[in-house]
């Protein structure tokens, strides 16, 4: 009797085992409407590094995806950048249903050092993706602007395209945030949060001049109580005149405008409400005290 219960548990056994591999098999059937994900390596990688990548974007299987190569001519094409540039910045687009939006995952935010999940999603939506998850990888420290080339690329195969004029507004849009953070000394999250609730607004209120446009941007400024140089604002200024120029409807993707503004506006929140946020701020300002009366009592 005893070796027939063992007998049924390893049957059991055998049976749940052949019914995960079955459900894991059905999991990883392939998407006939929105075809295979598309990867995009920069040129410059290693055959290790290529590897690296492929773990990175969680690409198990080449067959099971398209490859393509990203190169320096890409970049001068797509985004006007140095046609000479070593490329490393990789992506790995996933076409999605209408109604799904648009998910970014940078993978290894310590080597995509300037841009963030919303600044690629905020500068996507404008050159015309949706409905599409992207993720972003590098194996050694990059910016990350470069990472638009090859999502562009990935966009512009096999008869489809994206217009020229919005990716080219974009990787403004994309090169503008990244000053205002690093130049300016704005938060990222910040920054994406002002560029979204301008755009939200342009598609609410649908301005026909350049003063409306500034006064939207002035609003939002004030609303978010940035502080930006006069300069600052007149590279913004241009930058949302021109997308209205170019008659880029923020309404149609409203939707993922207000997903992406909840997505920065909970970040924020968390970040703001962490203990350890203000635990570190009291340590700052302690150490910084104390150091100031080292100074003074060594003189």
């Amino acid at each position: 009797m005893k070796q027939i219960k063992i007998l049924l548990v390893v049957l059991l056994i055998a049976m749940v085992g052949m019914s995960t591999t079955v459900f894991a098999s059905t999991g990883d059937s392939i998407d006939e409407k929105n075809g295979l994900p598309r990867v995009v390596y920069g040129d410059a990688l290693s055959e290790d590094q290529k590897e690296e990548v492929r773990n990175l974007l969680g690409v198990d299987d080449p067959e099971q995806v398209q490859e393509y190569t990203v190169t320096g001519e890409d970049l001068a094409n797509y985004i006007g950048g140095d046609g000479s540039s070593n490329m490393y910045s990789s992506a790995k687009i996933t076409r999605k249903d209408e109604g799904n939006g648009l998910v970014i995952n940078v993978v290894n935010p310590k080597n995509i050092t300037e841009v963030t999940n919303e600044m690629y999603a905020n500068a996507l939506l404008t050159a015309g993706v949706e409905n599409a998850e992207v993720d972003v990888a590098s194996p050694v420290k990059v910016s990350g602007h470069s990472a638009l080339t090859g999502i562009y690329k990935a966009f512009n195969v096999d008869g489809e395209s994206l217009d020229k004029d919005r990716m080219e507004v974009a990787n403004e849009e994309l090169q503008i945030a990244t000053d205002l953070a690093d130049e300016a000394g704005l938060d990222q999250e910040k920054v994406s949060e002002l560029l979204t609730q301008i755009k939200q607004q342009i598609s609410e209120q649908n301005p026909v001049s350049k003063e409306e446009v500034e006064q939207i941007i002035q609003e939002q400024l004030d609303k978010l109580n940035i502080n930006i140089s006069a300069e600052d604002r007149e590279m913004l200024t241009n930058l949302f005149e021109k997308m209205r120029s170019i008659n880029i409807d923020f309404g149609n993707v409203s939707n993922q405008l207000e997903d992406l503004a909840s997505d920065i506006r909970n970040k924020i929140e968390d970040i703001t409400s962490d203990p350890g946020f203000w635990e570190g701020v009291k340590s700052f300002f302690t150490n910084l005290i104390e150091g100031l009366k080292n100074i003074f009592s060594s003189e």
